[in-house]
């Protein structure tokens, strides 16, 4: 992992993980010695974040979702997978079709604040390699960023691939981006060169509920 983001992450890089989990993204870019700004909005894995990270002057924590708008939302809680939490009931609705996700329950629920990656940007500055894994609501994180950034990844799943499809579009319109995709946690680049967005767009037209998950990259031209 640490030799895949060498490839984006530079020392003394501001990073955005949005969707920070348990921080393994953290460790690893702090490793590269970048700056990192973790947002996750679940209360349990806050904590953990906090109680790993907290001190760690390299890190700045946030507590809050990021979305299209600022404001509040439901956040639908698994608490026996606590990865596939979501604020999208759509995404649950999608992924529910796929025999992988047959036994999960979003039994749980909680008010979580949202931010944008446009207030992330005022705040913060501008990131060189942003992330987001979210569950469903990587289109409404794209929807409140109103410029392109350096470079980006975002989750795609087979059973749900019309959100990577519109996640594509929405990055083509905010700039000329080159994208290329990692298939579940190998980073390891699946196309041996970068693609256009209607190429990437002939892949994703090719998933079937059964292709699984992994990860879309895009960079700037």
């Amino acid at each position: 992992m640490r030799r895949f983001y060498a490839q984006f992450v530079r020392a003394g890089d501001l990073c955005f993980d949005l969707g920070a989990h348990v921080g393994n993204r953290l460790l690893v870019w702090r490793s590269l010695g970048a700056h990192v700004v973790g947002v996750e909005p679940q209360p349990a894995c806050a904590a953990l974040l906090r109680s790993w990270y907290g001190r760690s002057s390299q890190i700045t924590l946030v507590e809050a979702a990021v979305g299209a708008s600022p404001g509040q939302a439901t956040l639908f809680v698994s608490p026996e997978t606590p990865t596939v939490t979501t604020l999208s009931q759509p995404w649950i609705a999608a992924v529910q079709q796929a025999a992988s996700f047959a036994s999960v329950r979003w039994s749980d629920a909680a008010a979580v604040q949202v931010t944008t990656l446009d207030e992330l940007l005022r705040r913060y500055g501008e990131p060189a390699f942003c992330k987001i894994d979210v569950e469903g609501y990587e289109l409404e994180v794209l929807k409140g960023l109103s410029r392109p950034l350096p470079a980006i990844s975002f989750e795609y799943i087979g059973v749900a691939s019309t959100l990577a499809h519109a996640c594509v579009a929405r990055l083509a319109l905010l700039g000329n981006y080159q994208f290329n995709w990692s298939n579940g946690e190998q980073h390891r680049w699946q196309s041996p060169r970068w693609l256009a967005a209607a190429e990437l767009t002939t892949w994703l037209q090719s998933l079937t509920p059964s292709s699984g998950s992994g990860d879309i990259y895009a960079r700037l031209t």
